[in-house]
């Protein structure tokens, strides 16, 4: 390694293609004996995850919603207008464990965004449904987080989309 690479360091790297390549010089710097791109690549993605969760986090303060309130909404939305869900098949929609569910319900509910009415065909179980005030909330919110989302993949062709997509599957199906 030359002296111009040993000196390029994380404090002077301009972007973050620059940083990731001074972590990756200072790791093989450290342990020539490692080969530390699966630190960068699995770094980039979470460095990657974070920034679009931020960008949709802003997104949602419009709607005075965090991300689990707006993903319950968009969730009952997209199952059609006036069709419920069980807390539990919600929670099964939206990768959850049925315990995180309550609160988010509750909270929206306050909000009277979604009703739990009893089901018909279980006594004993809930179904949640989206009220006519959280349905035409989901339908202003759906338009603005397609187009936050347009907004922060605009330097991504729709080929390197579907890359993206393919290649983040493929390690979310190998694990």
């Amino acid at each position: 390694m030359s002296q111009d690479e040993i000196e390029f360091s994380v404090e002077n790297a301009p972007d973050d293609k620059s940083l990731m390549e001074a972590i990756l010089m200072q790791w093989r710097s450290e342990r020539p004996d490692l080969d530390p791109t699966p630190m960068a690549v699995c770094g980039q993605i979470w460095r990657t995850g974070e920034t679009l969760r931020q960008g949709v986090a802003t997104n949602w303060l419009n709607c005075d919603l965090d991300i689990p309130g707006a993903d319950v909404i968009l969730t009952l939305r997209r199952q059609g207008h006036g069709k419920t869900l069980s807390p539990s098949k919600l929670a099964k929609e939206m990768m959850l464990s049925t315990s995180a569910m309550t609160n988010r319900l509750d909270r929206l509910e306050n909000r009277e965004l979604i009703k739990r009415t009893l089901d018909p065909n279980d006594r004993r179980g809930l179904k949640i449904i989206l009220s006519d005030k959280g349905f035409a909330l989901a339908d202003e919110m759906v338009v603005s987080h397609i187009a936050t989302e347009e907004k922060m993949l605009a330097a991504l062709t729709n080929v390197e989309r579907d890359q993206l997509r393919f290649l983040l599957g493929k390690i979310v199906n190998s694990v």
